[in-house]
């Protein structure tokens, strides 16, 4: 999953839009902050191309920072350089939530889907517990994602912004990357336990003469 991700670099420079943005926006106008925003996308795009990475990893990161400075450029409000990935965390929380109170937990769901789609993975509890567990963490990061940086937002702080999203960013996606990871190989021990063929250690009945 980090792999998928760009790795435990790609992760690393996924957070330095964000610090470049907030430092500049601190000593510089809004054109400038811009400049250098833009500048360091296009930079972080062109080093994680020469590193290897996945085409797909590095172009998602240079749009989601294209969307953003976009946004900004349009509003002319610094502070809307957060505005998408807040309300993504409000849709992320919406779909979480709502998974776990519909009693399909969206990791089981994704389980299963990977898995062929076939697997009667709710008839078992301790199965459905783990990934009750872990959609409830991420519902649990997603609305407090939105919470916090939503009422910072109705503030204007733009860098308290930039602070509530490295801390509550990177950190917590792997934490509950790791329990999504943690109910999947749950399931799929349970499913592979359920599926191979039971091992025959009954001896062989002794015939009396």
């Amino acid at each position: 999953m980090v792999d998928q991700m760009g790795g435990p670099l790609g992760l690393t420079y996924s957070v330095v839009p964000v610090i470049v943005f907030v430092l500049a926006n601190t000593f510089l106008s809004l054109t400038p902050t811009i400049a250098l925003s833009i500048t360091a996308g296009v930079g972080l795009f062109v080093v994680r191309l020469v590193r290897g990475e996945r085409i797909a990893s590095a172009v998602g990161s240079l749009v989601s920072v294209a969307v953003a400075i976009g946004i900004v450029m349009w509003t002319g409000s610094a502070r809307d350089f957060f505005v998408v990935g807040i309300w993504a965390s409000l849709a992320g929380f919406v779909l979480t939530a709502g998974s776990l109170l519909a009693r399909r937990p969206v990791s089981g769901v994704i389980w299963n889907a990977v898995h062929g789609g076939r697997n009667n993975w709710r008839a078992h509890p301790g199965d459905l517990r783990a990934h009750d567990i872990a959609t409830a963490f991420a519902a649990l990061v997603f609305g407090a994602r939105f919470v916090i940086q939503q009422w910072l937002y109705v503030q204007s702080n733009t860098g308290g912004l930039g602070i509530a999203r490295l801390a509550m960013g990177t950190p917590l996606t792997i934490l509950a990357a790791l329990l999504v990871v943690w109910a999947f190989r749950r399931s799929t021990t349970s499913m592979r336990a359920t599926t191979s063929p039971a091992s025959d250690d009954r001896r062989p009945e002794r015939t009396l003469p």
